[in-house]
């Protein structure tokens, strides 16, 4: 006879369980086609870019002499890697983690052609899954490891096991042989190397891989979170179990995302929507003296850096960020190029950061923060928020959501955009889902 510990449903199976019992409606699909235009826009404008042509011209080079397409794998593993690029895809601030760069992905490489509301579907159960993972796992995890790149994995297994609609069992095999394969460090950000991209990329192919094999009957542990050799035991110092499983009256965690406004990383947001507040009050015959940055800890963990040698270093700069927000009163993809990180140097130098209880104790909920501009003849103005342009309490409209894809589409240069924009929508209503794959075969030379 089994034990009554042999009876508890492993988190793996609860977490699948509550998921898919989960009623969909018309609403949670529309929002769910407005997160997949945003995604499948960041990875058309990932590939304008020099990483975006690195990983191109690399596919290229090895697929060079083969007869065969694509496969699947590797498109979500491109697919997830160009969105992550330009730093301006969507985040889960609860759980840090960066949903649609794993989930979109792995949905589009294996679902494109097909009915786009069982995709929304897949991509709802696939956001839930990463994010309530992200909560679970505890502020300490994110110290080392990032958060996209080890809770994704699951999240687009989940989202690739909706499609291929898997049994109890195959659900609980292809999240145990996500959770083998998820890692993904900071250490990058020492030198602005261009790892992180790869966070996505192989947060979508993982999850991808993990559910097709399960399809196969190819086995993973159940226990793979709450086991003695799992991954709550191996990265995570203070787990919080409970935050995992939804309840039957939560929200779908993709309604609890927020879109990006502008291209740098999310911590740095708050202090750009004040900083580009605070120009608009700036008198132009006073110079500033100093400008001082208030947020929360894990922002300047990631993002307090007065030297920016690249435009990826001067994402990841709050002084940066709210320097050039100060001074220009826009903050876009020129912000971060080196004519724009050297006129920004001198005020960069005179900006501080350091936290304050206000913005600690709210964080991870909310991300807040505040800028003081002390001027030269002593004045000192100032602004603050408590949750940025794009969260949940301060939603981008459908049309400021089309209007950025559009951008984003514009500076990837797709051949028809509105076309590729009706069609993202349409899946909300059974449109097929878009098919990218042609595109990796464009601005794959001269990565450079």
């Amino acid at each position: 006879m089994p034990s009554p510990v042999d009876l508890v449903p492993s988190l793996s199976a609860q977490l699948s369980t509550a998921i898919l019992s989960r009623p969909v409606s018309d609403d949670d699909l529309a929002a769910a086609a407005l997160f997949m235009l945003d995604a499948v826009a960041n990875i058309v404008a990932g590939r304008n870019s020099v990483p975006g042509r690195k990983l191109l011209a690399w596919q290229s080079a090895m697929s060079a002499g083969l007869s065969q397409p694509i496969d699947r794998g590797r498109l979500a593993f491109l697919y997830g890697s160009l969105c992550h690029i330009l730093e301006v895809d969507d985040l889960h601030r609860a759980s840090v983690v960066h949903p649609g760069c794993v989930v979109v992905p792995a949905v589009l490489a294996m679902a494109a052609g097909t009915d786009g509301k069982t995709a929304l579907t897949a991509v709802l159960r696939g956001f839930e899954a990463c994010c309530r993972l992200g909560m679970s796992v505890g502020s300490q995890h994110y110290k080392i490891w990032h958060n996209t790149a080890t809770c994704g994995p699951f999240g687009s297994a989940m989202a690739v096991a909706s499609l291929l609609d898997l049994d109890e069992q195959g659900y609980i095999n292809a999240l145990g042989n996500a959770g083998s394969q998820s890692a993904g460090l900071w250490q990058f950000l020492d030198t602005g190397a261009e790892t992180k991209h790869l966070h996505a990329g192989r947060g979508a192919e993982a999850g991808l891989v993990a559910a097709t094999l399960a399809e196969f009957g190819f086995t993973g542990a159940p226990e793979i979170l709450e086991g003695e050799r799992g991954f709550y035991r191996a990265t995570c110092p203070n787990p919080d179990e409970n935050l995992l499983v939804p309840a039957p009256g939560d929200p779908w965690q993709l309604h609890e995302t927020s879109i990006k406004p502008w291209p740098s990383c999310r911590h740095t947001h708050p202090g750009i929507e004040c900083a580009l507040a605070l120009h608009e009050q700036l008198p132009r015959s006073v110079p500033i003296a100093r400008v001082s940055v208030f947020a929360y800890q894990a922002a300047l963990d990631l993002c307090d850096r007065a030297e920016v040698g690249s435009a990826y270093a001067a994402k990841f700069s709050l002084q940066h960020c709210v320097a050039t927000a100060l001074m220009n009163g826009v903050v876009n993809f020129d912000s971060f190029e080196p004519q724009a990180r050297a006129a920004a140097g001198e005020l960069r130098s005179r900006t501080s950061v350091s936290t304050v209880e206000q913005f600690q104790s709210a964080y991870p909920v909310h991300w807040g923060s505040r800028v003081e501009v002390e001027l030269h003849d002593g004045s000192v103005i100032r602004h603050e928020v408590a949750d940025a342009r794009g969260d949940p309490e301060l939603r981008l409209s459908h049309h400021d959501m089309v209007t950025k894809a559009r951008g984003l589409l514009e500076h990837g240069q797709h051949p028809d955009l509105d076309a590729l924009i009706d069609g993202v929508l349409a899946m909300a209503v059974g449109g097929p889902v878009p098919d990218l794959s042609q595109l990796l075969a464009c601005r794959s030379n001269n990565p450079d």
